[in-house]
């Protein structure tokens, strides 16, 4: 089946110097895998003093250089974590929080959303980043996945409007969300639904593609899982510009 209308990820992100963090999940080409990216970027010493670290559970972002870390609060996070038959990836400590609810309560088929419920947009005037999420849940050899972002009103810090995307995975179709719509003072936050992006076959493809393509000079780092749908082996990429 043919999936029409797609963007290139190319043309997205080589066309804005400053999406923020993004990510991305779908279906590659094939129909083989789940994919799933995930990047961050910095304009600030503080911001682009990060590399991405893998552990046994999940990834985490960390200083490059300990003694430059000025605020950690909203800078150093679990981007990634794993559950049973499942992936959370977000922008920011609420994949914490998704991960505990589902730990503590179960997943009724709307855990991601009640979790998020409990969250807002980040706190760091003027921009007030909002906070993008994902999870994946794997079963009978496919899987279905659902993004969210919490945004202010906009710009407003009195309100906080959340938006959740719930789809079933079609070939060679990805959803890219990304915090900021372009670069500004403020930062304009991201506008309107993820946008659908052509997806290619392996983590190597997708990993080039992305990096590739982000400015070179804000990027930082980047993170791809690539899972089989046959078997559930995953093969994972993680790109740091800070070595």
């Amino acid at each position: 089946m043919s999936v029409k209308g797609l963007n290139n990820i190319e043309n997205l992100l080589e066309n804005n110097t400053y999406p923020g963090r993004g990510i991305i999940v779908g279906k590659s080409a094939d129909g083989k895998s789940a994919m799933i990216a995930y990047f961050i970027m910095g304009r600030s010493e503080n911001s682009r003093n990060r590399i991405f670290e893998r552990y046994e559970s999940g990834m985490r972002t960390k200083a490059f250089d300990e003694s430059k870390l000025v605020d950690p609060s909203l800078i150093i996070y679990n981007p990634y974590l794993a559950l049973d038959n499942a992936d959370i990836v977000t922008n920011g400590d609420q994949t914490d929080t998704v991960f505990n609810y589902i730990k503590e309560h179960g997943d009724d088929g709307y855990a991601f959303e009640k979790s998020l419920h409990t969250r807002e947009f980040e706190p760091d005037h003027p921009n007030y980043t909002p906070r993008i999420s994902a999870i994946l849940k794997y079963a009978d050899g496919d899987f279905k996945y659902k993004m969210s972002i919490l945004k202010s009103s906009d710009g407003n810090p009195e309100v906080c409007d959340r938006y959740f995307y719930s789809y079933a995975p079609l070939c060679g179709l990805g959803h890219f969300i990304h915090t900021y719509e372009c670069d500004g003072n403020p930062i304009p936050s991201f506008y309107g639904e993820p946008e659908r992006v052509k997806l290619p076959n392996t983590a190597k493809e997708l990993a080039d593609i992305v990096w590739g393509s982000l400015n070179k000079d804000n990027k930082v780092s980047l993170f791809v899982r690539v899972v089989s749908l046959a078997d559930g082996k995953a093969e994972e990429i993680i790109i740091n510009k800070n070595k």
